[in-house]
């Protein structure tokens, strides 16, 4: 039974919005009225309907509400239920408009004939390369419910150290802006009315006073170029990063930087193992699976490692091999990789690199974290004193002249 969207009136003239379904858009109609409800447009929902299809493509789900479908659908499928059913029971469960849409298209796909894999094409924004290679190595294996067990551990583990990440930044970042805010408030309104007392005094300035006072001047009158250039810098930054030339060349240079470019490089690593991993317990051959493991890998010069790792594997040489002779990948990684080509379990091999690089990682950003929040708060108290102490030099001055 297809699914339809609706929007309809009730009676005292409110727009209703909603999805349900029937043996045809004659029957949904009809079932408005029995609620009561003014059909206003009732269409069907399928994804490779061409007049729904930008309506399709434009639809989007958070990280979260992926993960989340993710996980219901392998329970369920695991529990034994058909994918209609489970499709039903995830309709019924969805809390968002949008999330019953794809569902209710996904499930008129399946219902039709198609594959779980051919509907989750219709919607590329919702569901990435990696997700629908999974779902289809799932179902030409018959390992489904395993493979949404696994792909829904990995979506959960992703979305678990990207909120660590997140978290690890928002406060330096707040910081960061905070001082920021101040310190030019203090040098742009605050320093220019304190330093007006001294402006007829006959006595010399302190050096740190004079200095001071010159930097205010400055930033009074070229503030707006500082916010102009940021805003320029920002435009810029998009610019660069939306073209792939200039794009690579910024990613070599934060590969470069000696603290950044190594979490950069480890967080890049743990997604491919990872990814690797599902890919390869679930049957996926490694050349396909290198290809897709492109795919959930940030950086370009890290990107351009992998496809010529994957032409070395082509080649005949081992993975292992392979990454290692790019000098893009942790050694370490690389080592737990020739353990499990060298012993049969490349899989296992692989989920524990990626555990261990995923640790490593959350241990550096910890101790970085750790160091980078106070030693801020202490640059600000330090910025703060100087300016304190530029004011107050030149009343102490004063006072030893009328005590002499």
């Amino acid at each position: 039974m297809p699914g339809f969207r609706y929007q309809a009136y009730s009676i005292e003239g409110k727009l209703h919005r909603g999805v349900l379904e029937a043996d045809s858009a004659r029957q949904a109609r009809s079932t408005l009225r029995d609620q009561g409800l003014t059909p206003y447009r009732v269409e069907v929902i399928a994804a490779n309907d061409p007049a729904g299809g930008r309506h399709f493509r434009a639809l989007t789900l958070s990280s979260a509400e992926l993960t989340r479908l993710t996980r219901s659908l392998a329970s369920l499928v695991e529990a034994g239920l058909t994918v209609e059913q489970a499709f039903n029971a995830l309709i019924e469960q969805a809390e968002r408009e949008r999330e019953r849409q794809v569902l209710a298209a996904l499930r008129g796909e399946v219902m039709a004939g198609s594959t779980i894999a051919r509907a989750l094409e219709a919607f590329p924004g919702v569901f990435p390369e990696l997700y629908r290679t999974l779902v289809a190595a799932g179902e030409s294996s018959g390992q489904l419910p395993r493979v949404l067990a696994k792909l829904a551990d990995y979506l959960e583990e992703r979305h678990a150290l990207r909120a660590r990440l997140s978290l690890a930044l928002v406060y330096p970042a707040i910081v960061t802006g905070v001082s920021l805010a101040v310190m030019g408030a203090l040098l742009i309104y605050v320093v220019p009315q304190v330093v007006q007392v001294y402006s007829h005094a006959k006595e010399a300035l302190p050096l740190l006073t004079r200095a001071l006072i010159a930097l205010s001047g400055f930033l009074q009158v070229t503030w707006p170029a500082w916010v102009v250039l940021a805003v320029a810098a920002f435009a810029g930054t998009r610019v660069a990063l939306s073209r792939p030339a200039s794009r690579a060349r910024i990613h070599r240079l934060l590969l470069r930087t000696p603290v950044v470019g190594k979490a950069l490089r480890q967080l890049d690593s743990t997604r491919l193992a990872a990814t690797l991993s599902i890919l390869v317990g679930s049957r996926v051959p490694i050349l396909a699976a290198l290809e897709a493991g492109e795919g959930v890998m940030t950086l370009v010069p890290m990107r351009e490692a992998l496809a010529t790792a994957a032409r070395g594997v082509r080649e005949g040489m081992s993975l292992s091999r392979s990454l290692g002779a790019t000098d893009a990948f942790p050694p370490v990684m690389v080592h737990l990789i020739a353990g499990g080509e060298a012993t049969g379990r490349l899989d296992e091999a692989l989920e524990r690199a990626a555990r261990q690089q995923q640790a490593d990682l959350s241990t550096r950003l910890a101790a970085a974290v750790a160091v980078f929040e106070p030693a801020l708060i202490v640059a600000m108290g330090v910025l703060v004193l100087l300016i304190v102490l530029a004011i107050l030099m030149p009343i102490f001055n004063l006072n030893q002249l009328v005590g002499r």
